[in-house]
């Protein structure tokens, strides 16, 4: 994960195969590589997107440095400012940081409240160092309501409607124009059919950008189909595994499929029978198989060594 901070036009390639591992180059806790990076998307996007487009998917770039299996809510409820009455005293910048801090902290009813209050804050946001970190953190949450959660809120920062229009737009800056654009746009379309807007069109969209001829489009295409999370998604992400020419949209479906985005738990495992027979083609690189290995690790949670014979006792002995 080296090249994208010295060069906004290349994507970097996280180490999926290393989760534990931190790479300080682009740590969001840094801070300089969002600046370089907002300043070019505010350089290369258009009207009316140019202003905040850049910025906004920032956060979810640094989401991939440390992913983790996504689950329902967790952890314990605490005392949240919410419950207090605190947060109507604070303005929208506050309390969307207050909130989203609160939600990835698990704190009763932070998730619910920012999904009340994000309409009234879209486009009266600025996504600040401190809204960024938290971005990060929610993303990289294990509760997937909390990453709904931030999807909303970032899609609030970037004053970007839900609404059909919008996704015109981006659809024709996705399919045309510089790459960091397509890039970006692509990305923003994900987000937005997440959350339900187009969701079909933007899944028949993304499924066709896997096999565009640039690998970074393809990489992102991968990434996003992760985020709309529905079952039609899961077969172009085995496919995108197995059969991509480049190592890192491979990476990215093998992320996507056991980490990141908004697979449930159930949607996950119904990779796994395609993941073992990956994991024993011979046909495949090392690092490949030792992605669909790690990847076999996330979703199930066992910690069989890299070897395919193993792997295929166990799930035979505990398919039900």
């Amino acid at each position: 994960m080296h090249s994208w901070e010295g060069d906004p036009h290349q994507l970097a390639t996280p180490d999926f195969g290393k989760a534990g591992q931190k790479d300080r180059s682009i740590d969001p806790d840094a801070g300089g590589w969002r600046i370089l990076l907002a300043v070019v998307a505010g350089i290369l996007l258009a009207v009316p997107f140019a202003a905040s487009a850049g910025r906004g998917v920032l956060a979810q770039m640094a989401q991939w440095l440390t992913p983790h299996q996504a689950s329902t809510r967790s952890g314990n409820p605490v005392v949240s400012p919410v419950e207090t009455g605190e947060i109507d005293h604070l303005g929208m910048q506050q309390q969307a940081e207050l909130l989203l801090g609160s939600a990835v902290r698990h704190e009763t009813g932070a998730t619910d409240q920012i999904m009340a209050r994000v309409e009234a804050w879209r486009g009266n946001l600025q996504l600040t160092q401190k809204l960024n970190s938290e971005l990060t953190a929610a993303f990289d949450s294990e509760d997937l309501q909390v990453r709904a959660a931030a999807v909303e809120l970032d899609l609030a920062a970037l004053g970007l409607a839900k609404t059909p229009r919008t996704m015109d737009q981006l659809a024709r800056k996705a399919t045309a124009g510089p790459q960091p654009q397509r890039i970006w746009a692509e990305w923003e379309m994900a987000l937005l059919g997440s959350r339900g807007v187009e969701k079909e069109q933007v899944t028949h969209m993304l499924i066709g950008q896997t096999r565009d001829p640039n690998p970074d489009v393809r990489r992102w295409a991968v990434a996003g189909l992760a985020y709309l999370g529905t079952d039609e998604a899961i077969s172009p992400l085995l496919k995108a595994f197995h059969d991509d020419s480049a190592l890192k949209v491979r990476e990215e479906a093998a992320r996507g499929l056991a980490q990141s985005g908004m697979f449930t738990k159930e949607q996950r495992r119904a990779a796994v029978p395609k993941l073992l027979d990956d994991a024993a083609d011979a046909s495949l690189d090392t690092q490949t198989r030792d992605w669909a290995f790690h990847a076999l690790r996330d979703i199930t949670g066992q910690h069989l060594p890299n070897d395919a014979a193993a792997w295929k006792d166990w799930y035979t002995s505990n398919r039900s």
